[in-house]
Formats: C-alpha cells, structure tokens, sequence
C-alpha cells in the first residue's frame, strides 16, 4: 500500500503526520526533501547560498509559516522523528532544490520572471486572511487551480510540479517494489498529478483538508520494520 499525506509546509501539521505515520505503520516514510534541504532543517542557523527563485520561495514559506504559528518544514521533521519511533526507514525523494530553481531561472522567459517575482514580493506583504482565501480557493478545486497556476506560469509548473511529480512518483515506485508500505509526506500541490503518475498502483491519499481538521481515515493494516536511513535510491 502507498500512502500519499499531502500537506502544506507553513501549517501547523507535526502531531497529525505523526498521527498518521503511527497508525499506519509503513515501512518506509518519504519526505518531499532533498539532502541540502534536510540538512539546512537540521542547521537553520548556517548561512547558504542560493539562486533568487530558491531565496524567494524559502522568504514567503517562512512569513506564511510565520503568520499561522509554525516553522517552515516542521511536518518534515515530525514525520521523520515518528518514522524513527515505529522503525521505519527514511527516504528523501525530492530534487535537488538548487539546481531545480536554478535551471527553472534559466529557462524563464523575462516576462515570467517578472510576474514571479513581483507575485512574490506580493505575497511576502499578504496576510494570513488572504492566504486563507487562496487556501480555499484551492481546496474548492485543485485542478481547476493548478491550471490557472500554469498559465499563469507555464515553466514554473513545468518544472517546480508536473517534473517533480514524476520524479517523486518514479522514487516512490522503486521504494514500493522493494520494501512494500511506503508514506510520503508531499505538498498537498503535488498529489493530484502524483496520482496520475503512480496509476495503476493502490494509493491511499489523505489531503490537506483533512491533515487541517476531522478525522484522519483509519489505516488499512499495520506491521513490524528494522530502522535504518538512506538518502539515495531503494536498498
């Protein structure tokens, strides 16, 4: 079974994934991370470079995780602290960040810079009343806002969702072959088109709406695993 929890990274989420990896137990717990990004979680004091587009996103997810009361990132860790209570392995299935951003900077038409980085700006200066709306604008219809998302930038989708989607989905596919149960902890953005991605393969999927409030589904089966930690493909 795969279980797909989507999330958003400036909420606070820690005790329901953690929630959700206890009951259901997998064998391995995926996180929408990769080394770099891990590792500055673990080190948020150690100064880093990066491109703009990186420096950009990473302002507004910490003024937005700042406006709702939580650090960016924190349902990452919570979901690896939980894995390591069940003896579950960790696997970091996303992109390398930088070099994602940074081919995304260079295959932006300067129109589309524009536009982000002016959206960006915007939402640095939003609060948390319009991010609200824009959250339930999004849960009302995911795809139906996904695609306004592409056209209004077409190489951001491209690159930073519908890429990622297949590479994720790809590594997650490979991990269930070899070890069987497998959660993933995702941005609720990138579920929809995981699913496609992993069809015709069983999939669980718990959204955001659900991580936000109710009850979480109940968990299909549970089992036994050996701890352990990897950061690069299945073993």
């Amino acid at each position: 079974m795969i279980t797909l929890v989507g999330v958003g990274h400036v909420f606070e989420l820690s005790e329901r994934v953690k929630e959700a990896v206890r009951t259901r137990r997998p064998a391995v717990v995926c996180l929408e991370l990769d080394p770099a990004r891990y590792h500055a979680l673990l080190n948020p004091e150690e100064p880093r470079k990066a491109p703009l587009p990186y420096m950009l996103l990473a302002r507004f997810q910490q003024k937005m995780a700042s406006d709702f009361g939580t650090e960016a990132g924190d349902e990452m860790m919570a979901a690896g602290d939980a894995a390591a209570e069940i003896g579950a392995r960790v696997a970091l299935i996303d992109i390398n960040a930088a070099g994602m951003l940074g081919t995304l900077w260079r295959k932006m038409p300067m129109r589309e810079r524009f536009k982000l980085v002016f959206a960006s700006f915007v939402g640095l200066v939003s609060s948390r009343e319009k991010m609200e709306t824009e959250i339930e604008s999004y849960e009302a219809n995911d795809v139906q806002y996904l695609e306004k998302v592409g056209e209004e930038f077409p190489t951001v989708k491209e690159v930073l969702i519908d890429g990622r989607n297949r590479h994720m989905a790809s590594r997650i596919r490979a991990l269930a072959a070899a070890h069987g149960d497998i959660l993933a902890v995702v941005g609720d953005g990138h579920v929809p088109g995981m699913l496609e991605e992993l069809r015709p393969l069983e999939v669980e999927v718990i959204r955001l709406r659900e991580m936000r409030g109710g009850t979480l589904p109940g968990p299909a089966g549970r089992s036994e695993y050996t701890t352990s930690f990897w950061i690069g493909g299945p073993q």
